[in-house]
């Protein structure tokens, strides 16, 4: 079984395009395949839009009556997606905004069942794409990634920070078994990042695959507060290299 997360604020315009998307690509595919949308508190009808898709796909609906940012969001979904998968399960993580595509989530599930514990769809292999995104985002996330391969090295890894990822069921049931709670324990969208530093004791097996990012498809604003997501990463990066 795949289980997919995605976290959703304010969607409305660009989630039912993503699960069409998903309903296409899982007909095509003939995978059973289960989707956690979680609703992080959305004023606009993204609820509404994505009830409409329980009848043509396996879907649970989570709603947060309050807003309580990405982290939380991807917490309460993992949480719901280990507790009701089995250990040779595969979970995937993505954006609900449309600029990751469902095509390449059975690409990633096949890197799985051949034996890695985690594949990252990444900005930085040979063959990905970006459209749509400023340039002063991209030298800000081609930064980061530097800065996270110098001093937290990970192997296989160069995009630590790209939230659309598939893992292996029983490597996220070891990691909430021993972390609880403290297993998302990071703010906005450094918690990304903070998965793979606690994921790195176990010696996973991690791989990548090339990412086409339709940022062009993205129609609601970005939640990303660019500043204060350099800070809180940077305090991450210090406070893992020291350990803490």
């Amino acid at each position: 079984m795949i289980v997919a997360v995605l976290p959703a604020y304010n969607e409305a315009s660009c989630i039912g395009a993503l699960l069409t998307s998903f309903c296409e690509a899982i007909e095509e595919e003939g995978k059973p395949c289960r989707i956690i949308v979680v609703n992080d508190g959305s004023s606009d009808a993204t609820a509404e839009v994505v009830s409409r898709f329980k009848g043509r796909i396996d879907l649970d609906l989570v709603n947060h009556e309050k807003n309580r940012g990405l982290a939380e969001a991807i917490k309460t979904g993992l949480f719901r997606a280990v507790e009701t998968s089995e250990e040779r399960d595969i979970i995937v993580t993505m954006d609900a905004d449309n600029s990751h595509l469902p095509g390449l989530l059975f690409r990633m599930v096949r890197l799985v069942r051949e034996g890695n514990d985690v594949v990252i769809a990444s900005r930085y292999q040979k063959g990905a794409k970006i459209r749509g995104l400023s340039l002063y985002r991209k030298t800000l996330s081609i930064g980061a990634a530097l800065l996270f391969r110098l001093v937290m090295p990970i192997s296989g890894v160069r995009d630590y920070t790209c939230g659309y990822r598939a893992y292996r069921a029983g490597l996220l049931k070891n990691a909430f078994r021993e972390y609880g709670d403290e297993f998302i324990s990071e703010q906005g969208f450094s918690c990304m990042v903070d998965i793979l530093l606690k994921l790195r004791k176990y010696d996973p097996i991690m791989e990548e695959v090339p990412l086409i990012l339709r940022y062009d498809q993205k129609k609601s604003a970005s939640k990303m507060h660019v500043g204060k997501t350099v800070r809180q990463t940077l305090q991450l990066l210090f406070k893992r290299r020291l350990g803490l």
